[in-house]
């Protein structure tokens, strides 16, 4: 099936991909700024962005209630909390404020990524084909687009609240077109909804994997390439637009590859290549190395969290979907809890050189990780 197909049949889930990687990469671009303005250290920084773990992983919780209880406007609502919590950011200037509108932002975000996930989750049943990959480049094109734009825009001296509000913007329009309706349950299944403990178990490792390298690079590229390789601006802007516009290539290209290989072998040989480039980043001397270490991170790790998510989906039954995906995303997301913080911390004692290796070594853990649930589908096979 080829990627505008799968597009195509995705386009309302998409769109909401699409629009809230174009608010993450505004946001990560603004990193430095927004840093700046709270006059926090690294450590401090990233303490503060801690919040935005308990706002996500709060929305995990209820998301399946949300779920039911909105049916096909979950989405839309999801959408417009989002499209007013992100003027937040650019206005707040008190440390424990910014924790709090962290949290907001967490929560509200969160809740968008398991309904759009489990959206995509019931067209893939449907259809019988892997959409997911398709579907997160959506927002890895969302997150460099924001990116690039955010880094013009401070160049052009706007303020913070000025780039935000343009994303809640369209964030609004987008929202007008994402109602979906849940798919239907058939029949009765004696499993009920309560998620099978392995599959949500190793998946979430995978998903925990991918997440937590994405949100070093997203959160600490730009002041990677400002501070320690004394780039300006614009060029700490095209760290994370660096990454998310390989990110985007390599989702497109795991949307073909994924119908040719399983996911686990593709699983496998991308924790390999993103490590790579974890370590190039790591000891990059120019800002283009740089940039080319975050490349070759963005096109191995683009995959690793799609296909975790789509694993569980697979290895569960209808009624458990929702559940089980949002399950695998507290997991996953739960390295928003400590990646912030070990990245802030490991800077402050040794340097972004040095977080960047520990990223490497991480990204190694998909191998291990890849191997037990391709145990897990034989079993259950």
């Amino acid at each position: 099936m080829s990627i505008v197909s799968a597009i195509r049949i995705s386009r309302v889930p998409g769109s909401a991909f699409l629009a809230l990687g174009l608010f993450w990469g505004s946001f990560a671009a603004q990193v430095p700024v927004l840093k700046a303005g709270l006059g926090a250290s690294d450590g401090l920084f990233g303490t503060l962005l801690l919040g935005s773990a308990f706002g996500l992983v709060t929305a995990m919780l209820i998301a399946p209630r949300v779920d039911a209880a909105l049916g096909a406007r979950g989405m839309q609502a999801a959408a417009l909390l989002i499209a007013l919590a992100m003027l937040l950011p650019g206005i707040v200037t008190v440390q424990w404020g910014f924790f709090l509108v962290m949290m907001v932002l967490g929560f509200a975000a969160g809740l968008l990524d398991v309904l759009m996930n489990t959206r995509v989750s019931d067209l893939e049943a449907a259809t019988g084909k892997p959409l997911m990959n398709a579907n997160h480049a959506l927002f890895s094109v969302g997150y460099a687009v924001g990116a690039v734009l955010a880094g013009l825009g401070r160049e052009a001296g706007l303020h913070s609240f000025t780039i935000f509000a343009g994303v809640a913007l369209i964030m609004g329009a987008v929202l007008l077109g994402l109602r979906m309706q849940p798919a239907a349950e058939d029949g009765e299944d004696p499993s009920g909804t309560r998620s099978p403990f392995w599959p949500v178990i190793l998946c979430g490792l995978v998903v925990l994997v991918a997440f937590g390298a994405e949100a070093t690079v997203e959160a600490w590229s730009a002041l990677h390439i400002e501070r320690t390789l004394q780039g300006g601006a614009a060029e700490g802007a095209m760290g994370p637009a660096t990454l998310g516009l390989t990110m985007a290539f390599g989702r497109f290209a795991g949307q073909a590859v994924s119908e040719r290989f399983r996911a686990t072998t593709v699983v496998i040989v991308a924790g390999c290549v993103s490590a790579s480039g974890a370590v190039i980043a790591a000891l990059a001397a120019t800002p283009v190395v740089a940039y080319l270490g975050f490349g070759i991170l963005g096109l191995g790790v683009s995959v690793i969290g799609p296909l975790g998510l789509g694993m569980v989906g697979r290895l569960v039954t209808p009624r458990q979907r929702a559940r089980a995906i949002s399950r695998v995303a507290i997991v996953g997301f739960s390295a928003f809890f400590f990646a912030p913080v070990l990245m802030g911390w490991s800077s402050e004692l040794w340097g972004l050189r040095v977080s960047y290796a520990g990223v490497a070594g991480v990204l190694l853990l998909s191998v291990p990780l890849g191997l037990a649930v391709k145990a897990l589908q034989a079993r259950r096979a």
